[in-house]
């Protein structure tokens, strides 16, 4: 090992086990932040839609899963396990401008769109038949025994999508698993995305690689929630492994990975 090689990221206390499973669908749309007339999608899910995602299996409210799975609280490895393609999908939307009450005479009152107003088409840049496999950890051991009970039964407290609540996702559940150090070596293949490593993956002429930034942490505050941090993510855009130099990852269920 040189003299600039990593050593692996010191754990939280009690983080020595993790839940496994994999998330995949037809579709998916991960809607990144920047503004383009195509809605466009982020490649990789996002760290803060996996926490979207487990939250809803578990039944929690909006805006109240964030302390959850906020730094040193929480560990999420990504790794996706197909090649990610997209393509671009015509949408016809209504605007949200002018909202008609639906029973306003009644004690509720729910705002929709006006249906009888003219559509406007989008393009939705849209994933098509992604899967990931995702390691995750948490600190709060009632809701983790909760997440591997669901887990485990097959079930959830609200439908589980990717991104958009239309696009259904299937999650199979491969068990609990220890997160051991290493494997330690000078060049090592990691199998999940990994967070700030560009000058450290060693190009191969068969291997493609892409770097992603997206969202990791979110915060709520008076205007509702904000990203309160990002991460760069390098990743293999066929399902493949990258191989790098300089850093020991963990090892979970025999597959190398760098949790976040």
């Amino acid at each position: 090992m040189g003299e600039h090689d990593s050593a692996a990221p010191t754990l939280p206390q009690g983080a020595d086990t993790c839940v496994s499973f994999t998330v995949r669908g037809p579709w998916a749309h991960f809607r990144r932040i920047e503004g383009n007339i195509v809605k466009q999608t982020y490649r990789v899910i996002p760290r803060t839609t996996v926490a979207g995602l487990i939250a809803a299996m578990l039944g929690i409210r909006r805006d109240g899963y964030y302390d959850l799975f906020a730094p040193g609280e929480s560990l999420v490895a990504i790794e996706p396990i197909t090649e990610l393609r997209t393509m671009n999908l015509p949408v016809n939307t209504l605007s949200t401008a002018n909202l008609t009450s639906l029973n306003p005479r009644g004690k509720l009152s729910v705002k929709l769109p006006n249906p009888s107003k003219p559509r406007k088409q989008h393009n939705y840049e849209v994933l098509v038949d992604p899967a990931y496999r995702i390691d995750v950890w948490l600190a709060d051991d009632e809701r983790y025994d909760q997440l591997r009970a669901l887990l485990k039964s097959g079930e959830s407290y609200y439908v589980p999508s990717l991104g958009l609540s239309e696009y259904l996702a299937v999650i199979n559940y491969h068990g609990e698993f220890s997160i051991a150090s290493g494997p330690g070596s000078e060049t090592v293949a990691v199998d999940s995305t990994v967070p700030q490593a560009v000058d450290s993956i060693i190009p191969e002429p068969d291997t493609r690689y892409q770097i992603e930034q997206t969202p990791a942490f979110m915060q709520c505050d008076d205007g509702g929630r904000t990203t309160s941090a990002f991460v760069s993510y390098a990743y293999n855009p066929d399902g493949g492994s990258l191989r790098l130099r300089d850093l020991t990852p963990h090892t979970v269920d025999g597959r190398a990975v760098v949790f976040t």
